[in-house]
Order: structure tokens, then sequence, then C-alpha cells
């Protein structure tokens, strides 16, 4: 699934591409977002601004409008000339923007609604800026209270909770674990106020990282393998832990275990002797 980062560099990318341009062509496969565009038709309309929350994606029109994205597992939007040939078959295609200059073509988009300003308000799926890691207004005394409030829950879990940070996903997750040297199945109870704050501050700074300015104007989704958390530059080396279940630890040497976390059994990944356990954890 998409995380934080590679939400943000589509955001970008489409910021480039669509905003202050007027909207040419508008088609959907969804019924509920053609049914909107009938009503209140998307052509002629400006698009004012491209912003991320978290996994969620927002395309904000002049008049009100908002069409708001998630991509879940599948999802990702490319960006074209007109003219250019896709590189999805168009069977793909759930949402297409096209301006005089561009075409934003949203392939196997599995959710995608319209807003206004007042339901995107009241839509509690899709998260404040506040709560997005990667936002100026990312209040991170706000988010440590949210952290300290999922005491008996382990933290690996508990990154994952947008409610509580926005835009973590699962390879962050055992990363910001690693990093930070903290057990993913231990319970939030057992970590103290600077072990918290270490882990938002880290979750801040690894992200960030991954959304360092580009020049593309085309974008493809951004896949977990070409992230980078280590200082090596190399592909091959630029994570510490996830994907590397029996491989030796990159400090250390031991072996790196693998093991389903928490409801949606997530797959999480972390070195034994990098991450000691310190508290208490489910059971095996």
């Amino acid at each position: 699934m998409p995380e934080g980062d590679t939400i943000f560099r589509t955001a970008r990318a489409l910021r480039r591409a669509l905003m202050g341009r007027p909207v040419t062509r508008f088609q959907s496969t969804y019924p509920l977002l053609t049914r909107f565009h009938d009503d209140e038709p998307l052509t002629g309309r400006t698009v004012d601004h491209v912003e991320s929350r978290g996994k969620w994606l927002l395309i904000h029109f002049s008049g009100g409008a908002t069409l708001a994205t998630h991509m879940l597992m599948s999802g990702a939007w490319h960006i074209y000339r007109p003219g250019e040939r896709w590189q999805q078959p168009r069977a793909n295609m759930r949402i297409l923007l096209e301006n005089a200059e561009y075409v934003a073509v949203g392939f196997r988009v599995p959710v995608a609604q319209m807003h206004t300003a007042q339901t995107l308000v009241r839509d509690r799926r899709i998260p404040p800026p506040v709560l997005d890691v990667l936002s100026a207004e990312f209040d991170a005394e706000a988010a440590a209270e949210r952290v300290r409030a999922c005491a008996r829950e382990e933290i690996g879990d508990v990154l994952l909770h947008q409610k509580v940070m926005a835009g973590v996903g699962n390879v962050f997750k055992s990363e910001i674990c690693f990093v930070c040297g903290m057990h993913p199945f231990a319970h939030v109870a057992a970590l103290t106020t600077v072990q918290i704050n270490q882990l938002i501050a880290t979750a801040q700074k690894l992200i960030a990282a991954n959304v360092m300015e580009d020049s593309g104007e085309r974008i493809v989704t951004f896949r977990g393998l070409h992230r980078r958390t280590t200082h090596d530059s190399d592909p091959a080396e630029s994570l510490w832990v996830y994907g590397r279940a029996g491989e030796p630890c990159r400090k250390c040497g031991e072996r790196i275990e693998r093991r389903l976390q928490g409801p949606d059994a997530r797959v999480t990944f972390w070195c034994p002797r990098c991450q000691p356990l310190f508290g208490a954890v489910s059971a095996y």
C-alpha cells in the first residue's frame, strides 16, 4: 500500500500538472463521480490545489468541490501529455482529468469520492493536516498524547493508526522501530516519554527524507523497494529491516526476523539484537 511519502510525491506531481488550469475533460467509471459531474460539471472549473493527507490525496476545484482518492494496494495516478501512450491499459482507468497541457489518469483507484468543504470536514476517515506527519501543521505533542492513549497496544500496530499519525505505513513501521531500537511487539505502556518522542521525530524524519524534490512530470506509484531509510544510495541496501527476513542485520549481523502482527496480520520485520524486548508483548 502506498504510504505518506508516495501520496505526497503524487500530490506534488499533480499540482504541477493541474493547479491553476481549467479542466477541459472529466471521465470516471464510478457512477457517483459521474453523477456529480452531470449535476455540477467539473469541466470549466480550475484546480485550486492538490494536497496529500496521510494516505489520502485531495484535488480541490474552484466552486468548492473536492475529489478525494485513496490508493489502497492497487491504485496509481499517472500524468501524460495529450496523445501520449498510457503505461496501463485503458480498462484500468477509473478517473481522468484533462486540461490543455496534461492528462491525469487514476488507474485502478479503489476509493474515490466527491466532497464539499462541509462534508470533507465531517469525513472522519480523511485526516486533518494536524495528523499528517508531512504537514507543516503536524502537532508532535498532540501525537505523543495519542500514542500514550494506546498504552495496551503493540508499538508496531500503533504506528499504523492513521488517527494517531497519518502517513506511516507498513514499510516505515518496521524501519522506524529499528532506527529507534524498539521492539515492534512491545506494548506502548513500556515506552518512556523520551522514547515516544523519538518514535514521532523518527517518523517525521524518515518519511520527509523520501519526498525530496524531483523534476519528473510523469509519476507512477512509488513502491517500497525504492525507499531509503539507510544512508546507502544502492537500492539493494536502502532499507534496514523491511523485506529482509533471514538476512544479516546491517548493524550487528544478527538474522532479521519476520512475523505477522495485529488484527490485519501486517508483516513486521526486526532485529532481535538491535531491538531488545523491553516490555510486555502479545502471546506468540
